[in-house]
C-alpha cells in the first residue's frame, strides 16, 4: 500500500469538499460550479498519475545527494523533525515564490491559479510540471543531513496542511494569522487584483512572507484566477497552454539574450519591440464574468457518473501503484487521463470528443480484461464493463453526443 500522506488524505479531502457543498446548499452561496470543480480535481489526478513517474527523478536526486554528499546524518527525533518542518516550509516558500517570479517556472505553477472560484477543490488543482522546477529548492536539506524518508514525510505534511486554507467559508482567525498561513492569507495569494499579485507565498508559516516583504493583508474580496484566463476545462491543455504561448513568444524574440530574459524574468516581461513589460490590469467587477459553458442536465449527469467511476479507479491505482509493472502504470495513466480529458471537453462541446469518448467506451472492456486476465473475476468484470459501456454509449447518443449543438441548454 502507498503510505504517502497525500494519497492517504484523499478520503479526508473529499469529506471536506462534501461539507463545503452542504454549506453551499444551506447558505445559498455560489461556492462550486460542476465544470470548474471537475477540472480542478482532474488537474490533481493528472498531477498524481504523472507524478508516479516524475517523483522517481526528484526523490532519487535527493537520495543520491544524501548518500554521497551529506555533511552529517541527523538522527530522527522530535526536535529534528520540528526543525525539518520549518526548513521544508522555508524551502517551499522560495520554490513557490520563484514559481511566480520566473516565467519558465510559472508554467508549472500557473495551473493552480487558473480557477476563477475558490473552494477546497482548488487545493487539488496542481500542475503536472511543477515538480520539475521546484524539487531542486529542497536538495540542500539532503546535504545538511536530513534522511530521505523523513524529508518526504514532512514535505507531504506541509502539502496536506495547505488543503484547508482553500476556502471562503472561514474568515480571519485573529492572532493565529501572525504565524500560520490561513484561508484569509491564501485568498490574497489567489487574487488577480494588482495589489494581491505575487503575495503570501507561505506554505504553513506566514512568517516567511512577513520577513521577506511579500505579505499582504486581505482587504477587499479578491477576484480569483489569472490575468489572462485559460478558458478551458481540458486538464491536459491547461497544463500546456502557458508553454505553448511562451514558445510562440520565444520565436518572435530577435536574439538569444531576449529569449533568456523571457524565460527567466517575471511573467509578462517582453522586450520593447514586442510591447515591453505587461502591467497587471485592474479588475472591473461590473465587466468581469467567469468563463462558463452550459450543457444539458443529461450530459452533466453523464459526466458525473463517468467521473465517479474514474475517481474510484484512480484511488485504487494510487494506493496500489507499487504493485503495478511500469508498462501497466503507463497504460493506466493514459486511460485515466483520456477519461478526465473527455469529461472536460464534453463541457466545452468540442466536436472531436464524440470520437474519443466512443473509442474510450469501446476500449474499456478490453482494458478490464487485460488487468484481470488470470483472475476468476475476468468474465463477470468484463461483462459488467461491457454493459456499462453500452449503457453509456446509448446515454450519450440520446443526449446528443453526435449532434454537439444539442448538448447545451437553451
Amino acid at each position: 500500500m502507498n503510505i504517502n500522506p497525500i494519497v492517504l488524505s484523499i478520503p479526508i479531502y473529499f469529506l471536506l469538499i462534501g461539507i463545503e457543498l452542504l454549506i453551499q446548499a444551506f447558505s445559498k452561496q455560489n461556492l462550486y460550479r460542476l465544470n470548474d470543480a471537475i477540472t480542478n480535481i482532474s488537474c490533481g489526478i493528472t498531477q498524481q498519475v504523472t507524478g508516479v513517474f516524475l517523483k522517481i527523478v526528484s526523490i532519487t536526486a535527493y537520495q543520491l545527494l544524501f548518500e554521497h554528499f551529506a555533511l552529517t546524518q541527523i538522527p530522527v527525533t522530535w526536535w529534528s523533525v520540528l526543525i525539518l518542518l520549518f526548513a521544508v516550509d522555508f524551502c517551499y516558500y522560495w520554490a513557490h515564490r520563484m514559481s511566480h517570479e520566473v516565467n519558465l517556472f510559472w508554467g508549472g505553477h500557473v495551473v493552480h491559479h487558473q480557477s476563477e472560484d475558490y473552494n477546497f477543490s482548488v487545493a487539488l488543482r496542481q500542475g503536472s510540471f511543477q515538480v520539475i522546477w521546484t524539487f531542486m529548492f529542497s536538495l540542500p536539506l539532503a546535504i545538511i543531513g536530513f534522511d530521505t524518508l523523513t524529508f518526504v514525510t514532512v514535505s507531504a505534511i506541509v502539502t496536506v496542511y495547505q488543503f484547508w486554507i482553500h476556502t471562503e467559508t472561514i474568515g480571519k482567525l485573529g492572532p493565529i494569522e501572525w504565524i500560520f498561513n490561513t484561508p484569509s492569507h491564501h485568498r490574497v495569494h489567489h487574487g488577480r487584483n494588482p495589489k494581491y499579485i505575487d503575495k503570501n507565498h507561505a506554505g504553513m508559516f506566514i512568517i516567511w512572507d512577513r520577513m521577506f516583504g511579500t505579505f499582504q493583508e486581505e482587504e477587499e474580496r479578491p477576484t480569483y484566477g489569472i490575468t489572462k484566463p485559460v478558458n478551458s476545462w481540458n486538464p491536459v491543455w491547461v497544463n500546456l497552454q502557458h508553454y505553448a504561448e511562451l514558445w510562440q513568444s520565444l520565436k518572435q524574440a530577435r536574439n538569444f539574450g531576449d529569449k533568456m530574459k523571457m524565460l527567466f524574468n517575471k511573467p509578462g516581461w517582453f522586450p520593447e519591440y514586442l510591447g515591453g513589460v505587461q502591467s497587471v490590469p485592474e479588475v472591473d467587477p461590473s465587466k468581469y464574468s467567469k468563463y462558463d459553458t452550459r450543457v444539458s442536465y443529461q450530459v452533466s449527469a453523464y459526466i458525473l457518473v463517468q467521473y465517479i467511476t474514474v475517481l474510484g479507479a484512480t484511488a485504487f491505482y494510487l494506493f496500489q501503484e507499487k504493485n503495478f509493472a511500469m508498462g501497466d502504470k503507463v497504460l493506466l495513466t493514459v486511460a485515466i487521463i483520456l477519461t478526465i480529458v473527455n469529461c472536460g471537453v464534453l463541457f466545452e462541446r468540442k466536436s472531436w470528443v464524440a470520437y474519443t469518448e466512443t473509442l474510450r467506451l469501446l476500449a474499456l472492456p478490453a482494458l478490464v480484461a487485460y488487468f484481470l486476465l488470470a483472475s476468476p473475476l475476468l468474465l463477470p468484470a468484463v461483462l459488467i464493463a461491457g454493459i456499462f459501456s453500452l449503457i453509456s454509449g446509448i446515454w450519450l447518443a440520446k443526449a446528443g453526443l453526435y449532434k454537439m449543438n444539442s448538448l447545451h441548454t437553451a
